[in-house]
């Protein structure tokens, strides 16, 4: 008949509603497709049924060499598989069987018991007769239940290969929000200028990275996650409304709040953040002829450099931004401004740890 026209003839029985019990499902469709998958059904020292475990019995151990299982099948009645899992596994722990299937007909699970985790978890695929493809159930049954893969151990290879991608997708989902929150916590400048173009492309205005800055501040202290509401989108709208004429100085900035920059006990205006920074590096340099080449060899942004003595190296692939978002604190070295509040506090923090202990402990700078 063929593998192919079997699972067919599963899916219209199933349909149906032809298969009622146990056995039937054993009768009608496990054995066949077995036979079809290469394994000898007659030679039961190879397809052993009702197999002995502990006065116990598993419905089918496929065995390879003879008696030795490699396989075990649990059958259920169709949609009486849920909570079977745990007995099979018992019976695969016992004799260190490798590989358990639990089946009730239209659904196949295909588990590893040896690997750790909950029992869904150790699942390594599961098929639905009715829900996936014929051609997706054949690959799988050939994959993981084919007579030369499973005794050659190319199926258990699979299935452990197969099961290692579950594993990573699972470590992966679990991690997803965790790493987003600390994303916008971080509130990397990438992330700031993404979220400012997008705005701008929506509406043709383009926000101060401060103003994006205090939008994700808002979500996190509000809610604990990305979630936006039009009450937030609303208190940021007007605080950047009050401040959307440009800046006449050399920084284009939101001023909240007036920000003071104290070197050697002495008390130094500043209009914004950035000027703040940028006076405090003119200052350290000032002071110190390595200083900015101490500062330059220490580890920056994930992607770029805050100080450089070439200005397009502070914003690769971006040169707009290294024309207009850049100064030259002294003669060949360039520091980049374009960065939110919370990210110049960052590098001012980097800029003290760099300076000597004595120059640093006179010098106080807050931003955020």
């Amino acid at each position: 008949m063929g593998l192919s026209d079997h699972l067919k003839k599963v899916q219209n029985g199933l349909r149906q509603g032809s298969f009622t019990s146990e056995a039937s499902v054993s009768q009608g469709i496990l054995l066949p497709a077995l036979n079809e998958l290469g394994w000898p059904v007659f030679d039961t020292s190879i397809v052993v049924p009702e197999f002995t475990v502990e006065n116990r019995r598993v419905d089918y151990a496929l065995c390879h060499p003879k008696n030795k299982p490699a396989v075990f099948i649990e059958v259920k009645n169709v949609g009486l598989a849920d909570g079977a899992d745990r007995q099979l596994f018992e019976y695969a722990f016992h004799l260190g069987v490798p590989m358990a299937i639990l089946t009730d007909g239209q659904e196949w699970s295909f588990y590893l018991p040896g690997e750790q985790g909950r029992y869904d978890e150790r699942r390594v695929y599961k098929i639905d007769m009715l829900e996936r493809s014929l051609d997706e159930i054949e690959k799988r049954l050939v994959r993981y239940l084919k007579y030369q893969n499973v005794t050659s151990g190319e199926a258990l290879i699979s299935a452990r290969s197969d099961y290692q991608n579950v594993a990573k997708f699972r470590v992966i989902a679990n991690n997803l929000p965790k790493a987003w929150e600390s994303i916008l916590q971080e509130q990397d400048s990438i992330l700031l200028e993404l979220l400012a173009e997008k705005v701008e492309d929506l509406c043709g205005y383009k926000p101060d990275l401060d103003v994006c800055s205090q939008f994700f501040d808002e979500q996190i202290n509000s809610h604990g996650t990305s979630r936006v509401e039009k009450k937030t989108v609303r208190n940021i709208s007007e605080r950047s409304t009050k401040n959307s004429k440009p800046s006449p100085k050399k920084f284009r900035t939101q001023k909240v709040d007036d920000y003071n920059l104290t070197f050697k006990d002495q008390e130094i205006s500043a209009g914004s953040a950035r000027e703040v920074m940028v006076t405090l590096f003119e200052l350290l340099a000032k002071e110190d002829d390595s200083f900015l080449e101490r500062f330059a060899s220490r580890k920056h942004g994930r992607k770029r450099r805050y100080l450089a003595r070439d200005k397009y190296e502070l914003y690769p692939g971006r040169p707009d931004l290294a024309e207009e978002k850049s100064v030259e604190v002294v003669s060949g070295w360039w520091l980049g401004t374009n960065y939110s509040r919370k990210n110049i506090q960052d590098i001012i923090d980097l800029a003290l740890e760099v300076a000597e202990p004595q120059l640093r402990s006179r010098i106080k700078a807050k931003v955020h």
